[in-house]
């Protein structure tokens, strides 16, 4: 039989103690958290286009909700889920077609995903209250 071994304090390799967070994991981690945002705010179109089939009455409570300011920060949150997603499928996209693998290319991609998704949001909201 074989002797037990001594039992010695081993660090745990590879762990998320000993990573310092980089743009790239960072920004992958965020990609799949809107994926999953995508998926309940989805919901809430549904929710919004069902209420439009029942009736008037319907329609007009989930407008009213959707216009409330929780409302307003579920919907903005939202849009800047669509909109870095999008974003972080472009990016992926890319590195897909062998471009932009560097480690330099793919940090610099991944903060044009925050650099696009940012103020695209800000300006479909600008232009959905001026349309509006």
């Amino acid at each position: 039989m074989t002797q037990p071994t001594v039992t010695r304090q081993r660090p745990l390799s590879p762990h998320l103690s000993i990573y310092r967070p980089k743009i790239t994991m960072t920004m992958s981690i965020i990609h799949r958290i809107t994926g999953g945002a995508l998926y309940f705010g989805t919901l809430l179109l549904a929710a919004w286009l069902i209420a439009a089939a029942i009736g008037e009455d319907a329609f007009k409570t989930v407008s009213w909700v959707y216009s409330s300011w929780i409302g307003y920060i579920v919907l903005f949150g939202y849009t800047w889920a669509l909109l870095h997603h999008l974003a972080g499928g472009i990016r992926h996209f890319i590195w897909d077609m062998g471009a932009g693998l560097e480690k330099h290319t793919a940090s610099k991609i991944a903060w044009l995903t925050l650099a696009f998704s940012l103020p695209a949001t800000i300006l479909v909201w600008v232009v959905a209250f001026a349309v509006r």
